[in-house]
């Protein structure tokens, strides 16, 4: 029976990952999620069939081209479809049907948005962000109650004004912009889910990630810019799925 609820929210997750592919695509163009409320070809903007919308498994049939125009179908989205459907199934398996299961689904929700629309466009819309986050409140209130979904909250204060002080030193460090006022944003969301103290190692584990890959591409297109957010967002939801709290950290660095 487990197996069969993790087969369920891989499924899910597929599913929505194909929506949030449509949602981290329009958004940053201000263009309407619902209008059209059919999905299209981005080159040819043909109408697609429903046969051509099964998560997956069309864009592997059609071998990720256009039926019409023949164009490549940028295989992100058949990422963001795998990634989501992947990381719901994690989800479950790691909290079960609880308050954190809604958290942990908010999060990769976000994360796969981000990966769209900060990839593409640079840009990590606003009103994700804030919807993200008012479903983490609630559910905080809910499942920690009145003080404690209060004092989480503060963490998120703090947590956002952490990443808010780095960007000013940075700033002035390299008299430029250091880093976008969303991937600020974003770490609110960190707050909210963690101790504000593990902010810092959230930002550490980025940063770890993101070099590497960065270097790389700058040898091949110097032009060419890496967004921080989809790695930020993805050190928030290892350390969450990690379930690791102030005290693992704090016992962690003295062992260290």
């Amino acid at each position: 029976m487990e197996y069969y609820y993790l087969i369920v929210f891989f499924i899910l997750g597929s599913v929505m990952g194909s929506f949030y592919s449509v949602v981290g695509e329009r958004l940053p163009n201000n263009e309407s999620i619902l209008k059209p409320k059919y999905s299209y070809c981005p080159n040819c903007k043909k109408r697609l069939k429903w046969y051509e919308l099964i998560p997956i498994f069309s864009y592997i049939i059609q071998l990720g081209k256009c039926r019409k125009c023949n164009n490549q179908i940028p295989v992100i989205y058949l990422f963001i479809e795998i990634i989501t459907g992947a990381l719901f199934a994690v989800s479950y398996y790691s909290f079960g049907i609880s308050y954190e299961l809604i958290i942990s689904l908010a999060l990769v929700s976000f994360f796969s948005i981000v990966i769209v629309s900060d990839l593409t466009y640079m840009i990590i819309p606003d009103e994700v962000t804030l919807i993200t986050s008012i479903i983490i409140i609630i559910t905080n209130f809910l499942n920690l109650g009145l003080k404690n979904g209060a004092i989480q909250l503060g963490y998120g204060v703090i947590t956002f004004t952490f990443m808010y002080l780095i960007m000013l030193m940075g700033n002035f460090i390299f008299k430029k912009e250091s880093l976008g006022g969303a991937d600020v944003k974003l770490m609110f969301l960190a707050g909210l889910v963690l101790h504000p103290v593990l902010g810092i190692l959230v930002v550490f584990i980025a940063s770890c990630i993101a070099l590497p890959i960065s270097l790389i591409i700058l040898l091949t297109d110097k032009e060419h810019m890496i967004p921080f957010g989809p790695f930020l967002v993805a050190s928030i939801i290892f350390l969450f799925f990690l379930k690791i709290d102030l005290n693992n950290f704090l016992q962690l660095f003295s062992f260290i």
